[in-house]
């Protein structure tokens, strides 16, 4: 499954997720709409979640996140084309929201994805080059595998509902 970025950069390049991965060619950054190709995007102002039934458009195409800061992060930034999806309730392990529901960074939001769409390997893949890596998938684990056990987009939120349920 190909990793593409519509690159913001406006937060800081040394703490910067896709950069890192596009380093070591694990993704590829795109600075223009019109150069993200097409395919699942990653986008928490989504109306439906990422589901395994989502697998074969981001297979075929590609799975496309946005990096950019927090602060600017509001809707209309999602404009790319493709097929939208938000991210199912999981915890961040990275240094500056570690513990924060629904505040991944990139990389953490592509091996989330990659978990649910069948890719554990893959999400490993990418997660291993930070230190925090494994931390992300360790905290997650239970959920990435009864999201990735799910049927369709439906199934994802009713299990989402039980861990907002425990907030």
């Amino acid at each position: 499954m190909d990793l593409h970025v519509r690159y913001e950069g406006d937060d800081d390049p040394d703490k910067c997720t896709a950069r890192k991965l596009a380093r070591f060619d694990l993704a590829e950054l795109h600075r223009s709409d019109r150069a993200t190709p097409y395919g699942v995007v990653l986008n928490p102002h989504a109306e439906r979640a990422l589901s395994p039934a989502d697998a074969d458009i981001a297979e075929e195409n590609a799975l496309v996140a946005l990096d950019c800061s927090w602060e600017s992060a509001g809707e209309k930034m999602f404009s790319l084309p493709g097929e939208h999806r938000a991210l199912p309730y999981l915890v961040a392990a990275n240094p500056v929201n570690f513990g924060r529901p629904m505040q991944l960074t990139t990389v953490e939001a592509f091996a989330a994805a990659l978990a649910i769409l069948g890719e554990p390997d893959h999400a490993e893949r990418i997660m291993a080059k930070f230190t925090w890596g494994e931390t992300f998938l360790d905290l997650n684990e239970e959920p990435l595998r009864r999201y990735a056990d799910c049927d369709d987009s439906a199934e994802i939120v009713a299990i989402q509902q039980e861990y907002l349920d425990r907030e």
